[in-house]
């Protein structure tokens, strides 16, 4: 079963998304900072990390993803950020930080696990497990 970290700090996006990911039997894992992304990436190992790109704390979204990449423990697993801004300079930021996708606010539950499913069998033929 693929692990998946959510990373919001709103607690109704991270019941939703939850929600939305158990239909697609995928095992989650929450945290609502950048700062408890970092400590939940390194001890869950998730498959891919969904993550709020604005968040309060010392770490956005964008710092926490450029952290996660950069950390031999935590490098290889995909990053998606979550964003409702569809500006080229807000996904170039990102981009540059070493997310490995975006997901643009409101999305549809089934948008999100077809998302999810691209991203997760483009990391398996990087690593060559599928």
């Amino acid at each position: 079963m693929k692990k998946i970290l959510i990373v919001d700090d709103s607690p109704e996006i991270r019941d939703l998304l939850e929600r939305t990911l158990a239909r697609g039997s995928y095992e989650t894992v929450c945290a609502c900072s950048g700062e408890e992304a970092l400590m939940e990436a390194r001890n869950h190992k998730p498959d891919l990390v969904l993550m709020d790109m604005m968040m309060p704390g010392t770490l956005n979204g964008t710092q926490a993803a450029k952290m996660l990449k950069s950390d031999p423990e935590t490098k290889y697993c995909k990053v998606v950020m979550l964003t409702g801004a569809e500006e080229a300079t807000v996904m170039n930021d990102a981009l540059d930080a070493g997310a490995d996708g975006f997901l643009t606010k409101p999305f549809s539950p089934s948008e999100l696990l077809r998302q999810i499913e691209e991203f997760l069998e483009q990391a398996g033929r990087q690593r060559g497990t599928m």
